[in-house]
């Protein structure tokens, strides 16, 4: 046995849980990686991010529920957001914890209505207060849904297209977007088109995060291929014309793209100076800046969000289950 799987069979000794990574791909070379639940039983859990003081906290789609959960694996139900509208992909989706909690106490949700999707603010054990409203939904699919704060302060936001790729191409539709804005719902300062779009192009954008101050999103493609995106202000990446690169002119080619039916990319994280980006196919993807690497953890199955957590641990979620780790 060779040192680095007797070290790996070591570290999962101790911490309860260890998951082979199987290799998605030929090229994706195998590799053994210890990870370790801190929660189970959860009702499609979908996104995470942290109070001040680090405990987590979680939204599960179909439950409709926001949680806690702290530092030994403890869930509790915070409450349950009225309105929510579940299929296959929409109900409550992305949380984003205010960068001045602190002072504002403010926590903002990403979720689908029985009409649109909409981004709202809230206050712990509060009904939320609309801030961005008519998002495009689908009848069941193409709802984005994640948020996050930016290094500038603003709210980021990916949307998906609704199940209608025109949208993607329409400035006037917030469906196939990156969004950015103020705390209030409105466009943020500086935005290319003096409104809450900030890129477009997009087919269904569902992770965001940001790596030496650059922006960049997977986006999940229709039959053919799926992409990271680096995004720059006011760039067009290409849907429904182009799915993975293409040469029509004034259209943003990806950094990378996989088959459809090995990525199904979700949730991204920078962690480590690596991106991990979460797989609907599957396991993480383990990825350098140009979107070269391969998967970890395929034994979990569906992975939904990865996110750096403020205790230097890399948080894994999948439908059912929360996970930890170091990423190495």
């Amino acid at each position: 046995m060779s040192l680095r799987r007797t070290l790996a069979a070591t570290f999962a000794a101790a911490t309860a849980v260890s998951i082979a990574a199987v290799p998605a791909a030929a090229a994706e070379a195998p590799s053994v990686q210890a990870i370790r639940q801190l929660a189970s039983g959860l009702n499609q859990a979908w996104s995470i991010d942290f109070l001040p003081d680090g405990t987590g906290l979680f939204t599960q789609k179909d439950a409709k529920t926001i949680s806690k959960i702290d530092k030994a694996g403890k869930v509790t139900t915070v409450q349950t957001i009225p309105g929510v509208s579940v299929t296959a992909e929409a109900g409550l989706l992305g949380i984003a914890v205010s960068p001045n909690y602190a002072t504002d106490q403010t926590v903002f949700i990403y979720y689908t209505t029985s009409s649109d999707n909409r981004i709202a603010k809230l206050k712990l054990g509060q009904a939320p207060t609309p801030i961005v409203t008519g998002i495009p939904r689908g009848s069941q699919y193409h709802h984005g849904g994640r948020i996050r704060f930016g290094p500038d302060g603003y709210l980021y936001a990916g949307t998906g297209d609704g199940q209608n790729g025109a949208n993607a191409q329409n400035k006037n539709s917030l469906g196939g977007k990156v969004l950015r804005v103020t705390t209030d719902g409105a466009a943020a300062p500086g935005n290319p088109f003096n409104s809450r779009v900030y890129s477009y192009g997009h087919r269904n954008v569902q992770g965001l995060t940001w790596a030496n101050g650059q922006l960049y999103v997977s986006d999940i493609g229709a039959n053919r291929l799926d992409e990271l995106n680096k995004i720059e202000s006011g760039k067009n990446y290409g849907w429904p014309t182009c799915e993975g690169p293409c040469n029509t002119a004034g259209m943003t080619n990806p950094v990378k793209a996989w088959p459809t039916s090995s990525a199904t990319p979700s949730g991204l994280a920078a962690y480590k100076g690596s991106l991990y980006m979460a797989s609907l196919k599957g396991g993480t993807y383990k990825l350098d800046l140009n979107g070269n690497g391969g998967k970890l953890w395929t034994n979990l199955g569906r992975t939904r969000d990865a996110v750096a957590g403020p205790d230097g641990q890399l948080y894994t979620i999948t439908p059912g289950a929360l996970y930890v780790s170091d990423g190495s």
